[in-house]
């Protein structure tokens, strides 16, 4: 779940999105101060346009929103005052955190990949990775699913070369860090830093 706001941009409108980036043909239903955006085929809800925003939630916001639970229970008292009975859920756990590359070892099917499994704390992800200087021991910034990049890019699930991959493991540049190197190359965190803690620059 990504929540916008842009007032000076597109007026007090919240934009929540529930699924990221979705191509095919899209479904639109208007209940009061309330637009549903649903897949046309299958009628899976895929976010919503919550107009007069202001009225329902207080948003100081300009382009991201800081979800949490109070504002995600204002968002669906929201859409339920305007005829919705659908409620969303979410999980606000934090989307970047401090990963221990335990293992790595080469993609089967690419020359310039790697293939590691990151301790983020609470469970372990296979991400594939393309940064010459990754390697296991390293403590790292993991970008989990769901996290939305500075760029503005969203992590999904996906799969490189045939390989899954859960997360990313990040760069001073991707993360938008001040005096980021340039060439290419994650983030080596020191060896001080707490596995699974968020990560905050």
């Amino acid at each position: 779940m990504n929540v916008f706001y842009n007032k000076e941009g597109v007026g007090d409108t919240l934009i929540i999105s529930l699924t990221p980036s979705f191509e095919g043909e899209k479904g639109f239903q208007k209940k009061g101060n309330a637009v549903r955006i649903f897949n046309a085929e299958t009628d899976e809800t895929l976010g919503y346009n919550l107009f007069k925003a202001s009225t329902y939630l207080n948003v100081s916001e300009n382009g991201q929103v800081l979800m949490e639970d109070d504002r995600l229970q204002k968002i669906n008292k929201a859409l339920k005052e305007n005829g919705f009975t659908e409620e969303i859920v979410a999980d606000f756990s934090p989307k970047f955190v401090v990963g221990y590359v335990e293992e790595k070892e080469k993609h089967p099917n690419a020359d310039k990949l790697s293939i590691c499994k990151v301790n983020i704390g609470n469970e372990t992800l296979q991400i594939v990775c393309g940064a010459p200087n990754v390697d296991r021991g390293q403590k790292v910034v993991v970008a989990k699913v769901g996290a939305v990049m500075p760029s503005g890019m969203v992590i999904k699930d996906a799969e490189l070369r045939g390989v899954a991959s859960s997360g990313m493991i990040c760069s001073a540049k991707e993360l938008n860090l001040p005096d980021a190197p340039q060439e290419k190359g994650i983030l080596v965190l020191d060896e001080n830093e707490v596995i699974g803690k968020p990560f905050s620059s």
